[in-house]
């Protein structure tokens, strides 16, 4: 094969949309993989970057995506992990291996920056450790979601909380990371799940999957709605919705003294969640996810077994593909909740 010496990638160089550029490969340095993308995902935390919702950025102009599926074209000095021909899942969550340097690519004499992993674009160089091996038994689109949405969700199910089959579960939000829990809990048997959305689609979809209590999020009594249904308490919410309001909600179901929230969104820089003190010292817990706490090497291979079985619900998240020339077309359909998880599908020469 040709050596690569171009790609075509989607550049942030102001906030609101990415332009389509040509850009010039540089050589590979130690650590580093060029991996030839097959499919990347696109996640909220990424309309965060594009919208400017995490306030200033000093990179720009750069590459962006985080979740992906490829082949090894190439490596660079150092790299053990994988070698040429290899089918890998590209994910941000840190996992065994180099941690090199993000590379930096020129478009018409212009520095683009780019991290340790970026996956909008036709080929990308990787650090090792974002790499790694994907299973034989997932397709190259299925295993995209492996590299966030489900590593993130799944993990918060296996990871994060103590979650058996006799436990009650709110779920809010119904994006890619909430149906990842979602599929996660229905693995476990756990029998008493809720769940909140605003998207009449995504509740569909909770019920095509046989989840019985599905409440919108815009019904005016929802909180006296979900208190009726669980006289016990809630003993765990998973909020993925990304919002103050929700994640204030989250909190005041959850029962005290034991009941844990957790989110893995977070809402737009400078925003901040107001939470009344004694309702912590009651016994309620509130945490953040980092990835669901996954270690991609070792979880991701199990993740894949569990949810082999329903491996049909991983498809259903995938109903939208998009050309990389049209990732803009990706985004703001996933900004207005029209689609679960936008899949960019790539061309190559």
């Amino acid at each position: 094969m040709k050596d690569i010496t171009t790609i075509k990638a989607g550049v942030l160089e102001n906030f609101g949309k990415l332009s389509i550029k040509n850009l010039e490969v540089p050589e590979l340095e130690y650590g580093q993989i060029l991996i030839k993308v097959m499919f990347s995902g696109v996640c909220r935390s990424q309309l965060m970057e594009i919208y400017g919702l995490r306030g200033s950025d000093p990179w720009l102009p750069h590459l962006l995506g985080h979740e992906g599926s490829g082949i090894v074209i190439k490596t660079g000095p150092g790299v053990t992990k994988v070698k040429v021909g290899d089918e890998v899942i590209l994910t941000w969550i840190e996992s065994e291996g180099i941690d090199a340097k993000g590379a930096i690519y020129k478009s018409e004499g212009t520095k683009i920056n780019s991290g340790k992993i970026t996956t909008f674009s036709n080929y990308t160089i990787a650090s090792e450790n974002r790499v790694i091996l994907k299973p034989k038994y997932l397709s190259f689109e299925e295993a995209v979601l492996f590299g966030c949405a489900l590593a993130t969700g799944a993990g918060i199910v296996q990871n994060e909380l103590d979650i058996n089959k006799n436990s009650t579960v709110l779920i809010i939000g119904l994006g890619g990371i909430g149906l990842s829990a979602l599929m996660m809990l229905q693995s476990m048997k756990t029998k008493k799940i809720i769940v909140v959305d605003n998207s009449e689609s995504k509740l569909a979809l909770a019920k095509k999957w046989g989840v019985k209590c599905v409440l919108n999020a815009k019904d005016d009594n929802i909180n006296e709605i979900i208190e009726k249904q669980t006289p016990d308490g809630i003993d765990f919410c998973i909020e993925s919705a990304g919002k103050v309001e929700t994640i204030e909600l989250g909190f005041s179901l959850i029962k005290k003294n034991g009941g844990h929230l957790i989110f893995a969104s977070h809402p737009p820089e400078n925003d901040k969640i107001s939470l009344n003190p004694h309702e912590l010292i009651s016994g309620k817990k509130i945490s953040g996810s980092w990835g669901g706490s996954t270690k991609p090497d070792r979880d991701i291979p199990i993740m894949s077994e569990i949810l082999l079985p329903n491996i049909t619900k991983v498809r259903d998240l995938l109903t939208h593909r998009y050309p990389l020339e049209n990732i803009n077309d990706a985004i703001n359909d996933l900004n207005s909740g029209l689609v679960f998880r936008p899949i960019i599908e790539m061309k190559h020469e």
